[in-house]
């Protein structure tokens, strides 16, 4: 069994004399978001784009996805802020949001909401800060500049032990959230799980982009930030009524609703709400 999962079971197999991983999910995954047919198609069309391994299998009933091994190891985040993988991921993202879609849909917005009503549904207690939070986010949706960007192809869920460091370049795993969305969650996505400072910001703009960013630019970057850690804070909420996994989802929701709240109540929020609409 490969480690490092914290929802699905991954094992590490021989399949047709090949080696491949067999992914399992965990019990109430769609409970998370988790869309299995959207991520087979979504890993399928990243992987023609060189980006994602290749997927070798898929049964439906029960669900199993093999996709082929990976050989390298998972990256951490000092090593995702390197110059040379901000141009390589940003290259990569480009990649995935132009190559195409699928029949599943990634709403941040809309899924912290589902997951506050799952966990009240389940007995469980949603937190006091999930109010402070949701009207920052009612905000942030408010943006014209946000609600008007094409839906994209999107991983959403870029954390650095999804990217793998292979001879042949950087490759992304773990499919589940993917969907057509908003290409600025996963642009805020990947830069607040990999803690990149403003100048690591502007340089993996700048590649993504394909020149200097400007100031709206920087800001849908850093307000999507904050709905990665809402989603990430609500993710940790939801798991505690319904996981029974051996895991802190409670210390989980806390770290991601401490960085969240600290960075609504800094004077650069309303500054990132002026930014945003600004033109481009």
């Amino acid at each position: 069994m490969l480690g490092g999962g914290i929802t699905n079971h991954n094992f590490r197999a021989r399949f047709g004399g090949r080696e491949v991983v067999v992914r399992l999910p965990g019990n109430d995954t769609e409970l998370l978001g988790s869309d299995r047919p959207g991520e087979r198609e979504a890993n399928t069309l990243a992987a023609a784009v060189g980006v994602a391994p290749e997927v070798v299998a898929y049964l439906e009933d029960p669900i199993v996805l093999v996709t082929a091994f990976v050989e390298g190891p998972t990256m951490e985040p000092a090593e995702l802020r390197e110059p040379r993988a901000l141009v390589e991921v940003a290259a990569a993202l480009a990649k995935i949001h132009g190559c195409g879609t699928i029949g599943a849909d990634f709403d941040a917005f809309r899924l912290v909401e589902d997951y506050a009503a799952t966990t009240r549904e389940r007995g469980g207690e949603v937190p006091p800060a999930y109010g402070v939070a949701h009207a920052a986010a009612t905000r942030i949706e408010a943006a014209p500049a946000l609600d008007g960007d094409a839906s994209v192809l999107c991983h959403d869920d870029l954390l650095p032990t999804n990217f793998i460091d292979t001879p042949e370049g950087i490759r992304i795993v773990d499919w589940e959230y993917s969907g057509m969305g908003n290409r600025w969650f996963d642009l805020g996505n990947f830069a607040v799980n990999n803690e990149l400072g403003p100048a690591e910001e502007e340089a993996f703009l700048t590649a993504y982009l394909g020149g200097p960013p400007t100031p709206a630019d920087l800001a849908a970057l850093r307000l999507m930030r904050l709905m990665s850690d809402f989603r990430e804070a609500m993710w940790g909420v939801v798991q505690q009524a319904i996981s029974d996994l051996d895991f802190d989802f409670k210390a989980y929701a806390t770290k991601h609703f401490d960085r969240l709240l600290a960075a609504i109540e800094g004077p650069e929020f309303e500054a990132q709400l002026e930014d945003v609409n600004a033109p481009r």
